[in-house]
C-alpha cells in the first residue's frame, strides 16, 4: 500500500514537472511571437503615417533620397542599391572562402586540426563590428588606394570586403555542420566507385548538403543587409543611386543611424522616414528568411 502511494506521488510530481516545463516553453515561445508582433506593429503604424504624406509610387520609383535636405526627395533606391552593393561584395568574399573552409574542415582536416581551427575561425564573428569598421577605414581603404587611385576615403568596396571577412564564420560553420551531417555511406560508395577525395567532397558531399549550404548563405546575406557599424563608418553618408563601389554611399542601416542621433524633430516627416526605411529593411530580411526556409524544405535530403 505504501509502495503504491509512493508511486502515485512520484507520478504526480513527474507529471507536474513536465506540465511546468511545457508551460515555461509555451511562455517563451509566446513572448518571442508577441515581441515580433509588437515590432511589426510599431514599424507599421509609423510607416502608415509616412505614406499618408508621401506617395508609395515615389518611394518605390524615385532615385533620389534627400529627406533631410532643403529639397526633399523620398526615393528609396539610393539606400537600397547601396545595401545590395555592399552585401553583394561581402558575399563575394564570404561565400568562396567560407565554403572552402567548410569543405576542408569536414572532409580533409583531422579531428585535432578541426577542433583547433573551427573555434579560431568563429572568433571572427565575436569581434565588435565597430572594430571592423575602423579597420576598413584606416587599413583596407589606404591599401586599396595603392591599386585604385580614384578610390574615395569612404566607399562600399572596403566596407563590403571587411564585412565579408566578418561573415566567413557564418558560412563556414553552418556549411561544415551540414557537410558533416551527410552519411558516411555516401562517401564510402563514392570511394568504392574510384572517386578521389576531392571528387567525393565536391560532387557527392556538397550536393547532398546543398540545403544547409544555401541556408548559411542566405543567413550571411541577411546579416550583411542588417549590418550597421561597418557601413556607417567605412561606406559613408552620401545617398546616391549607384553601383560604383569606389564612391561614398549610404545604406539603409546607415540612414537609420543618422536619423537616430536625435537631430531630427520628433513627429516630423523626416522622422517618419526612419520607420519607412526600417520597415523596408524588415520586409527585405523577412523575404530572405522565407526563401531560406523554402530552399531548405525543397532540397533537404532525408537519410535513414
Amino acid at each position: 500500500m505504501a509502495v503504491t502511494d509512493l508511486q502515485k506521488q512520484s507520478s504526480f510530481l513527474r507529471n507536474t514537472r513536465e506540465k511546468l516545463i511545457q508551460i515555461a516553453l509555451l511562455l517563451a515561445a509566446t513572448v518571442s511571437i508577441l515581441t515580433t508582433i509588437g515590432i511589426v506593429f510599431s514599424l507599421l503604424s509609423e510607416t502608415i503615417a509616412f505614406f499618408s504624406e508621401v506617395s508609395i509610387i515615389e518611394f518605390l520609383t524615385e532615385t533620389e533620397w534627400t529627406p533631410l535636405f532643403s529639397i526633399k526627395k523620398y526615393g528609396i533606391w539610393p539606400l537600397l542599391s547601396a545595401t545590395l552593393l555592399t552585401s553583394a561584395i561581402a558575399l563575394l568574399v564570404a561565400v568562396p572562402l567560407g565554403l572552402v573552409a567548410a569543405i576542408f574542415l569536414s572532409e580533409f582536416a583531422s579531428d585535432n586540426v578541426r577542433r583547433t581551427i573551427k573555434p579560431l575561425l568563429e572568433i571572427l564573428a565575436g569581434i565588435p563590428t565597430v572594430v571592423y569598421g575602423y579597420f576598413a577605414l584606416t587599413t583596407v581603404t589606404p591599401f586599396l588606394k595603392n591599386f585604385i587611385p580614384t578610390l574615395s576615403i569612404f566607399n562600399s568596396l572596403s566596407a563590403g570586403i571587411v564585412m565579408g571577412v566578418m561573415l566567413i564564420p557564418y558560412v563556414a560553420s553552418l556549411s561544415e555542420d551540414s557537410l558533416s551531417a551527410v552519411p558516411n555511406s555516401l562517401r564510402e560508395a563514392a570511394y568504392g566507385l574510384g572517386s578521389t577525395r576531392f571528387e567525393v567532397a565536391t560532387r557527392v558531399v556538397a550536393p547532398a548538403a546543398i540545403s544547409g549550404i544555401v541556408a548559411s548563405i542566405v543567413l550571411a546575406f541577411s546579416r550583411a543587409v542588417g549590418e550597421t557599424m561597418i557601413v556607417a563608418i567605412a561606406a559613408g553618408q552620401n545617398p546616391r543611386f549607384t553601383f560604383d563601389p569606389t564612391v561614398p554611399v549610404m545604406t539603409m542601416t546607415s540612414y537609420i543611424v543618422q536619423v537616430s542621433l536625435g537631430d531630427t524633430p520628433y513627429g516630423s516627416l523626416s522622422y517618419y522616414t526612419l520607420y519607412a526605411v526600417g520597415f523596408t529593411l524588415f520586409l527585405f530580411t523577412f523575404i530572405l528568411n522565407i526563401f531560406s526556409y523554402w530552399m531548405v524544405r525543397k532540397f533537404r535530403e532525408v537519410y535513414d
